[in-house]
C-alpha cells in the first residue's frame, strides 16, 4: 500500500469514527433530555407490551398450547388448526411403538414451545384426513402453518433412521419447517450406533 493510500485510509477511518461519535452523542443527549413524562410514556408502552404478550400466551394455553393432546376426529383437527397458526400433528396407530417414541418427545416439546400446538390423532378414525393428506406411513407427522400443511416427517428416516434419536434431533427437524423457532442451538451429540443382529429395525413402521 502506497503512502497516499495509507493516508486516504487513515482519513476515512477518522471520519467514520467522528460520525459514530456524533451518533452516540446524539443518543446520549436524547436520554439526558428525557422529561419525566417521556420516561412514563416509555414505561407505559413497555407495560402494554408485556400485558399483550401475557394475554397472547394465556389465549394459547386456553386453546391447548403447552401440552400434548389427542384430537378425536376431523372436526377437532380442523378446529385446532383454525385456532392455532402453528400445529404439529402425529398420525398414529394403537400399538405402534414408534408412535410412542414420538409421544415421548412431543410431551417435552409441547411444554417448551408454547407458541406451537402439538396434537395426535388415531389414523384409523380420520379416513378423510389420511386420504386428503396422503398419509401412507405410520408414524407420519404433519406440520401445519396457518391452516396449510407445509411439511411431513414420515417414519424416522429424517431423524437418523434409528429409534434412539434425541428430543433435540426432533426439535432441529421441526425448526427446519419453521413451525418452532430455536433461540439458541446446542451442539448435537451423536449417540453410539447400536447394531441389532437379525432384526429389521423398521418392522414396526406401517404402511397406511
Amino acid at each position: 500500500m502506497s503512502a497516499l493510500q495509507q493516508q486516504m485510509l487513515g482519513e476515512h477511518l477518522i471520519r467514520a469514527a467522528q460520525v459514530m461519535e456524533e451518533q452516540i452523542d446524539q443518543e446520549m443527549n436524547k436520554l439526558e433530555n428525557l422529561e419525566e413524562d417521556d420516561l412514563e410514556a416509555i414505561r407505559r408502552k413497555r407495560m402494554d407490551q408485556i400485558k399483550k404478550a401475557q394475554k397472547s400466551k394465556q389465549d394459547m394455553i386456553s386453546n391447548g398450547h403447552g401440552k400434548y393432546e389427542e384430537v378425536a376426529d376431523e372436526k377437532e383437527f380442523f378446529e385446532a388448526t383454525k385456532k392455532s397458526d402453528k400445529v404439529v400433528c402425529l398420525f398414529y396407530l394403537p400399538g405402534n411403538f414408534r408412535c410412542k417414541i414420538v409421544d415421548k418427545h412431543f410431551e417435552i416439546l409441547a411444554r417448551k414451545y408454547v407458541g406451537t400446538r402439538f396434537i395426535h390423532v388415531n389414523a384409523e378414525k380420520v379416513h378423510f384426513l389420511t386420504t386428503r393428506l396422503n398419509i401412507r406411513v405410520i408414524p407420519t407427522i404433519a406440520i401445519i402453518v396457518k391452516q396449510k400443511t407445509v411439511d411431513y416427517i414420515r417414519g424416522f428416516d429424517e431423524l437418523g433412521g434409528k429409534d434412539e434419536f434425541t428430543t433435540e434431533t426432533m426439535e432441529n427437524r421441526l425448526a427446519k419447517s419453521e413451525v418452532i423457532t430455536i433461540e439458541k442451538r446446542q451442539p448435537v451429540q451423536q449417540k453410539k450406533k447400536i447394531i441389532r443382529c437379525g432384526v429389521d429395525e423398521y418392522d414396526n413402521e406401517e404402511d397406511w
